[in-house]
């Protein structure tokens, strides 16, 4: 794998805040970042060096995006196969579109997994209201119908409690292709962040406690209040399926804990290739952040150690969150980021907080999710 040097540039398919962070990282190790995007209000061209405000569809446009970066990455994962495919032919892409093909599809993102021998839900395809009820034979009630594709922060899914909600759920998520899942009874979502160069070396970040609130991530807490062998055993989950992709990047693996008395077992819930929310608070709590290290890992510079500097915990800024911005400024400890966008809306991510607290692991008068 070629290995870029100062002054080469990074090609960010996707303009959001991902992409954003991406080129101040990279801009701070002397890398140029050029930015891809059909939305011409994307945050992440106020920080590039050079954008390109045009459809993913447009191959002539892909064309010429190509030959002015060295590399490609992108922020999110509903990139269009053909754009991958497109780019790949003329500049390496990393991750790699293969990365990209499978965690776009959670169906074949859950059938990859299995395949590898890692836990997930139980799990069944459905094409059709009666594969549907087919599965909620199988599988029983509760169970969470999702769509394959397009799903994020709770979109694309509903809940089924009964055999009788069959038909209204099928209705309720547009007929699409879908994939019905087995509810798992987890005592905590955590994720396990790893990091993976083309030599195959691999840096996995702390495991962070995830909370949501109206399925959007609101609370990372690290470290997170599991035993230390389940830590290592997500680390060793994460490091397996970065491998097995050949996965060149940032990948975030989400996760159930289960606990059975004292006993925790993990189950795999999402992939995705990419940065990731649950990392923000990589960049002021850890030695190197989760945006840096993808940099290197896609640029063939060797990553470095990810070691946890001090307990922090990172709040999402939703919708009129980003209010407080006056306040939070004010907090011992916390440190704030805003991402430029101009509309707040229910449900935007508008910036994070990190709040980082004393090596007793005390949040003091910070607000505190419970453990």
């Amino acid at each position: 794998m070629a290995r870029l040097s100062p002054g080469d540039t990074i090609g960010i398919l996707g303009g959001g805040q991902l992409g954003r962070m991406i080129a101040m990282a990279a801009a701070r190790l002397g890398l140029k970042c050029h930015v891809y995007c059909p939305d011409a209000a994307s945050p992440a061209f106020e920080v590039a060096a050079k954008s390109t405000c045009a459809p993913y569809e447009d191959e002539a446009q892909l064309a010429a995006f190509a030959k002015a970066v060295d590399v490609v990455t992108y922020e999110f994962e509903n990139v269009p196969d053909t754009t991958a495919a497109v780019l790949a032919a003329h500049v390496p892409v990393r991750p790699s579109p293969e990365s990209l093909r499978v965690c776009q599809d959670r169906l074949t993102e859950k059938t990859f997994l299995a395949d590898a021998g890692i836990a997930t839900a139980a799990f069944r395809k459905v094409d059709s209201l009666e594969e549907l009820k087919q599965a909620l034979g199988e599988i029983g009630t509760p169970a969470i119908l999702k769509t394959r594709r397009f799903g994020y922060d709770g979109k694309g899914q509903t809940m089924i409690r009964d055999a009788a909600g069959a038909a209204d759920a099928w209705e309720e998520i547009g007929k699409a292709p879908a994939i019905l899942e087995a509810v798992v009874p987890f005592a905590l979502e955590c994720s396990a962040i790893v990091a993976r160069g083309a030599d195959g070396d691999t840096a996995v970040f702390d495991i962070a406690d995830n909370r949501h609130e109206n399925h959007i991530l609101k609370f990372s807490t690290v470290p997170a209040p599991i035993a230390p062998e389940t830590a290592q055993l997500a680390a060793d989950i994460a490091r397996r399926i970065a491998g097995a992709l050949d996965h060149v990047g940032v990948l975030a693996v989400e996760l159930f804990v289960v606990r059975n008395g004292e006993a925790e077992s993990l189950f795999v819930n999402e992939l995705a290739p990419r940065v990731h929310n649950s990392g923000h608070w990589t960049e002021d709590a850890c030695a190197v952040s989760q945006f840096e290290q993808h940099v290197r890992a896609i640029a063939g510079w060797p990553l470095a150690v990810p070691r946890l500097v001090c307990p922090v915990q990172m709040e999402n800024l939703i919708g009129a969150d980003v209010e407080r911005w006056q306040e939070i400024l004010a907090e011992p400890g916390a440190r704030l980021h805003l991402y430029g966008k101009g509309d707040t809306r229910p449900g935007r991510k508008m910036g994070h907080v990190n709040r980082l607290t004393p090596s007793n692991g005390s949040f003091g008068t910070f607000p505190k999710v419970p453990l």
